[in-house]
């Protein structure tokens, strides 16, 4: 397997911020940042504070909720959640698991010195559904919307690199975490994987940044220059903006984590409207391909999209006017008749 040494470029970092200075400065940014000791004061992080079995204390009250979805894997894949080697399955498998269950095997291997135990995670465990009365004892304080807090809870495992297409803040609450990040023009160089066999929803690129084979992913090697590090401990918090490519890595027997997805304004998925124009576009003859690249830039592309029926009288726009709900409706009705050949 080859490698290649690459120096390592750290995420810019800031002290802990207010809610506009986030809103203001932060989310408007696009780019990923480091908030040291945003959620210290955190009940769940002071508790953590004490160790393992604390921390597991702590999060077993609020256990009435639902059982959690918790990926397995054998000790062998050493902790990397992956596909098969066919690309057809997984390398491990899922299990609905009550929360006091999950932690107990948690600090079970952990007490034990368990050189290579199974890797657990539980991953994007709403706090409402799952441990109820969390959000009111570890509020976010920064302007997320209404989204709930999601919990990450496991042991020494990883990630595969993957995209969100919401901002995501995500806070540790006890272990380390370390994440490797890719600016979104890097998606070339990653070699995605599948776009509809996937392990947690968005597609994952192919490479393990830790251990790239440079051999079979020869680009990989210019995306790397790219790359971006956060080391993150307990009561750290990373901002990734949409679209932001991240490999995440959790360091410790025990590790907990917290996150939480946000649109700035509701919108449909740009996934989707991909996917559509792979069934659409893509296959189209060179010239009609072209020619279609000219009205997805003069309609969504250009910087002037916005303008691209001025010449309209305002009631004349239809889809093309500004953007609202109304608007939103209206699209979608469009949509759905072409879609349906009425159109």
């Amino acid at each position: 397997m080859a490698s290649v040494a690459a120096p390592i470029t750290f995420v810019t970092e800031s002290p802990a911020v207010d809610a506009a200075t986030f809103a203001r400065e932060i989310v408007g940014s696009y780019a990923p940042i480091v908030l040291r000791g945003q959620v210290s004061h955190w009940a769940a992080v002071r508790a953590g504070a004490q160790g393992d079995r604390a921390m597991a204390s702590y999060l077993a009250r609020f256990g009435g909720g639902r059982p959690l979805d918790v990926m397995i894997g054998a000790p062998a894949i050493e902790g990397r959640f992956f596909y098969d080697e066919t690309l057809t399955g997984f390398n491990f498998t899922r299990q609905t698991v009550a929360l006091g269950q999950l932690l107990g095997e948690l600090v079970r291997f952990a007490e034990e010195g368990i050189a290579a135990p199974h890797a657990l995670y539980a991953n994007a465990a709403t706090a409402p559904d799952h441990l109820p009365g969390w959000q009111e004892e570890n509020a976010i304080g920064l302007p997320t919307g209404d989204t709930p807090a999601r919990l990450w809870i496991g042991n020494a495992t990883q990630v595969a690199t993957h995209y969100d297409q919401s901002n995501n803040i995500a806070c540790v609450v006890h272990g380390r975490r370390r994440f490797t990040l890719f600016p979104p023009d890097q998606i070339a160089n990653l070699y995605v994987g599948p776009l509809d066999h996937t392990m947690a929803g968005p597609p994952s690129s192919m490479v393990d940044p830790d251990s790239p084979d440079l051999a079979r992913y020869p680009r990989f090697a210019e995306a790397r220059r790219h790359a971006l590090v956060a080391e993150l401990g307990p009561g750290d918090a990373l901002f990734i903006p949409a679209i932001w490519w991240h490999h995440v890595r959790a360091l410790d027997p025990l590790n907990v984590l917290v996150n939480y997805w946000w649109e700035q304004e509701a919108t449909a998925s740009p996934f989707g409207a991909l996917i559509h124009a792979l069934m659409s576009v893509r296959d189209l003859p060179p010239a009609q391909k072209a020619a279609w690249r000219g009205w997805f830039d003069h309609y969504v592309f250009s910087p002037d999209a916005d303008q691209a029926a001025a010449h309209l009288p305002p009631a004349a726009r239809g889809i093309l006017g500004p953007g609202s709900a109304a608007r939103t409706e209206r699209l979608r009705g469009f949509l759905i008749r072409l879609l349906g050949g009425r159109v």
